[in-house]
């Protein structure tokens, strides 16, 4: 058997395809970013205003992006797309931000989240066991056991698309059917129905006081708001619900390995994002049917799907929960990590990134960029809380997507002839309408959160040198 493959091999279908959006989009956000949300607006009608928000520009980003997979259909996706309407520079921006925070740290979010809950169960793997002390640093059991998360599905993935393909597929499954489970279970079994109580607050948006220092004040009074601080509360709650429906993008990364992918990568992006759209929003409705809405803004155990489901289930909620988390976070870094080797791969055959990138190994999956992804991801969970790493990602990724959408309109008028299987649905309106909202959101989150919004602005610019010394090696 050679060394090398030298090329991708087409083996995932389209059921494939969606399990691998609708599994990177599913993580632990879900179960806990309520919360956050309903600290922020304050009310049943705006706190389901955020997740059908989020829902629309998810789902208008998916289908605009069906188009450019069809036009491009191979790996690399959204990189690809920048460089092919603007220049290779905006794709490596893309590229190096995705290597430096939007991938990575989502993978090291979802790892710690897997840890945390996996601490429900075994106390011993929780967050307080200090393992190691090296000067200001303290590495916990949750964060090696997060970190091992992270090697063990690198390993798995580096020994072909088969396996990480029935990981995906079975993982995504258990977790969507156990979610639809919840939801119904949630309005049939509940003890005291919360419903009406909490549809009295209707649209009055409120925002919990905070103190000096922006954090939210436990017993503090809820203010009344509007106009721009209302939208301004809006695009904070929206950090939560921006990170919990990310990641939908993943199936484009991974093009060169989906069977007919002009037809089946905008197809997938589409059922995906409407399916994990329809939970999110029914999950949170159960929430308000099931917790009074001072219950869902600081839950017992500080997270809201544990609330809910002690509610319905008494005290084993609590490990029902654990364990729903476990098996979603784990599908979920799954499809993370297998998609998102292939952007460093696409890049080094650019020569915009290391060389050893761009090969594949003997099983077609390109094995050096699988680890250095995993070694980034690993840092990362060693540093840095998951509210910080959340403000991060929610904002560069979306400024991205705004941009790449941008494209559409460029690509239309630098290519008019261009095969295009598909055509971005309600367009021009509905990828205005996204660009707007985009960008609202980024500029309102910079004013909200300037600190972690900025170190994430000042992470893409860094990529400008960096992207002008890759240029000078590649000439050299």
């Amino acid at each position: 058997m050679a060394e090398h493959a030298s090329s991708f091999k087409p083996s995932l279908s389209l059921v494939d395809a969606t399990m691998v959006v609708a599994g990177s989009m599913i993580g632990s956000g879900i179960f806990i970013v309520s919360s956050d949300i309903t600290r922020n607006v304050g009310s049943a009608g705006w706190m389901i205003a955020v997740w059908l928000i989020t829902g629309f520009m998810t789902i208008t980003a998916a289908v605009s992006y069906g188009e450019l997979s069809g036009m491009f259909p191979k790996a690399g996706g959204q990189y690809v797309y920048l460089k092919e309407a603007f220049n290779p520079l905006a794709g490596f921006l893309y590229g190096w931000s995705f290597f430096a925070v939007i991938q990575t740290a989502t993978i090291a979010a979802v790892a710690v989240a897997f840890s945390r809950y996996t601490a429900y169960l075994i106390p011993e793997l929780g967050e307080t066991n200090i393992l190691l002390t090296i000067g200001k640093l303290k590495i916990s059991a949750a964060q090696v056991l997060a970190i091992a998360l992270i090697v063990f599905l690198t390993y798995t993935n580096t020994k072909g698309i088969k396996g990480g393909k029935i990981i995906q597929t079975s993982f995504t499954t258990v977790k969507l059917l156990s979610l639809f489970g919840l939801i119904i279970l949630g309005f049939l079994l509940v003890k005291h129905s919360f419903w009406s109580e909490n549809w009295q607050t209707g649209m009055n948006a409120t925002h919990l006081q905070q103190d000096d220092n922006g954090n939210f004040i436990k017993d503090g009074q809820w203010l009344p708001i509007g106009g721009t601080a209302l939208i301004g509360a809006i695009a904070a709650a929206m950090v939560g619900s921006i990170f919990s429906s990310d990641s939908w993008n993943n199936v484009t990364f991974i093009a060169g390995e989906i069977k007919n992918p002009k037809r089946n990568i905008g197809l997938s992006l589409f059922l995906g994002t409407l399916i994990v759209t329809v939970i999110y929003v029914t999950a949170n409705l159960m929430y308000l049917n099931v917790l009074p809405l001072s219950h869902i803004a600081y839950p017992e155990g500080e997270r809201v799907a544990v609330a809910a489901a002690t509610s319905i289930f008494g005290e084993i909620g609590a490990y029902v929960i654990a364990v729903m988390i476990m098996i979603s976070t784990f599908g979920c870094n799954n499809g993370l990590i297998l998609a998102g080797a292939r952007v460093y791969y696409t890049m080094a055959k650019d020569g915009l990134f290391f060389k050893k990138t761009g090969t594949l190994n003997k099983n077609a999956v390109p094995e050096f960029a699988l680890w250095i992804q995993a070694a980034m991801a690993g840092l990362l969970c060693l540093s840095g809380s998951y509210g910080d790493l959340l403000d991060m990602i929610a904002f560069v990724a979306v400024l991205f997507y705004a941009v790449t959408i941008i494209g559409i309109f460029i690509l239309r008028k630098k290519r008019p002839d261009a095969e295009r299987p598909y055509k971005a649905f309600g367009y021009p309106v509905l990828p205005i309408i996204y660009i707007i909202l985009a960008l609202v959101f980024s500029v309102f989150l910079i004013q909200m959160k300037p600190l972690y919004a900025g170190i994430g602005l000042g992470i893409v610019l860094s990529g400008v040198p960096l992207y002008y010394i890759a240029v000078r090696n590649k000439k050299a």
